[in-house]
């Protein structure tokens, strides 16, 4: 199994998630996203790889377009 690239360590910037072995927030790639690049990302932080940044948008991509299950009307509050 393949190791995330975010983690949320309540002992890391309380529990804020970050890029795994750093204490950058994954908030700061879209904060960067709305106004620059991911190249002007990875110059702000450098102890980030190019491949990081790939594997995180990766996996939001899979959770904003995975079709969300139907709950069962029988069982939904």
């Amino acid at each position: 199994m393949k190791t995330s690239p975010i983690i949320s360590d309540p002992d890391i910037l309380g529990g804020i998630p970050v890029f795994r072995g750093t204490r950058v927030p994954i908030r700061a790639l879209f904060d960067y996203l709305q106004f620059s690049s991911i190249d002007e990302f990875l110059i702000g932080y450098p102890h980030v790889s190019r491949q990081m940044v790939n594997e995180v948008l990766a996996i939001v991509a899979k959770r904003v377009s995975t079709t969300p299950r139907r709950q069962n009307r029988e069982t939904a509050p």
